[in-house]
């Protein structure tokens, strides 16, 4: 197991050409995932139809030759288990059935519960497991709890997560109740798809930037450590990568704060400052801005070498600084592993 770069570099080994994947790597970018969606009808028929939910998962490597696959599904899939109503719309993404009270707290399922939706996504990793290269780590994925519980009461992705903060500051106990629920049901989440096949695990905490102060630390930090040791007790030796997206000066620490063996970088984050500051702690992920991948160019080789080289003095696995968008160009993510490998 660990021949594959990607566990490697997770463990902490230093590499002249880190291992390479990128965020929603399997997507409307690609016109074989298009023609695969559209076989499955739609997105969540998709992300519950094993055998073509792993088929995207492996149309990356087999184009690009990534270093790691991540699991296709989505984070609305836990809120959906916890007995939320879930549907998206074309253009506009994901809809839920938002919690405005206490009582829409107070009437989800329990967080044991949600295997009975998820299975479909354990069967997917086994797929996986089975049908990778011997050389590609696959990688599990869950949402961070406060970044699903925005979703959660809103009912749908906004700018500043406001609803949420409302929410939080309004009824507060009924807020740390959600949190609990989520972080709970995440834990068993990524522990099925730990024993599905899964060999890292990813937390994705997209709106953690929003958090201010200590609830910083109460809803993003602490929820990040208590899912990564009980995924480390249950699992010796898993690795967990935290993404705390637009953390700032919060990646500093980060892996010491949660136990998490690798923290990925948005964008946003200079590779020199990241690897004088949070680095030192341990393996760092990121950060090509993926604009990117639409421009292409000088201008992304030159940030390609000068990511690279940032990171050349310690454990590095190289990735976007977000997710890849639908209309980047598939002939510059080969430049850019072209570039990355030399």
């Amino acid at each position: 197991m660990m021949t594959k770069k990607l566990l490697r570099a997770l463990g902490g080994e230093v590499m002249d050409v880190p291992p390479a994947w990128m965020m929603r790597q399997a997507g409307r970018y690609l016109p074989e995932y298009r023609e695969t969606r559209a076989k499955a009808g739609d997105f969540l028929s998709l992300c519950y139809n094993p055998e073509l939910a792993a088929e995207v998962t492996l149309q990356p490597i087999r184009r690009f030759g990534f270093d790691g696959a991540i699991l296709f599904a989505d984070i609305l899939l836990v809120p959906q288990a916890l007995g939320a109503d879930l549907w998206f719309v074309t253009g506009e993404g994901p809809r839920l059935s938002p919690i405005e009270t206490p009582e829409g707290v107070a009437a989800l399922k329990p967080a044991d519960a949600v295997h009975d939706t998820l299975s479909p996504i354990y069967e997917t990793v086994r797929i996986l497991s089975r049908e990778l290269p011997d050389d590609v780590a696959l990688i599990g994925f869950a949402g961070a709890p406060w970044t699903v519980a925005t979703y959660m009461i809103a009912g749908r992705g906004t700018p500043d997560q406001g609803p949420a903060h409302a929410f939080k500051e309004a009824h507060r106990p009924a807020f740390d109740a959600l949190m609990e629920r989520i972080t709970e049901a995440t834990i068993e989440y990524l522990s099925a798809q730990v024993d599905a096949g899964a060999e890292v695990v990813k937390i994705f905490d997209s709106w953690a930037g929003s958090l201010k102060g200590d609830d910083f630390l109460r809803y993003s930090q602490e929820p990040a450590a208590r899912i990564t040791a009980a995924l480390k007790e249950r699992h010796s030796g898993i690795p967990v990568i935290a993404f705390p997206r637009e953390a700032g000066e919060r990646y500093v620490g980060f892996h010491n704060a949660t136990g998490a063996d690798c923290v990925a970088l948005d964008n946003s984050v200079d590779p020199e400052w990241a690897a004088a500051n949070v680095q030192v702690s341990g393996c760092v992920q990121g950060n090509l801005a993926p604009g990117h991948m639409v421009t292409g160019g000088q201008a992304l080789v030159d940030e390609v070498r000068r990511i690279r080289d940032a990171f050349s003095g310690g454990p590095h696995v190289f990735n976007l600084g977000h997710g890849i968008t639908p209309d980047a160009d598939p002939d510059n993510v080969t430049l850019m592993l072209e570039t990355l490998r030399g």
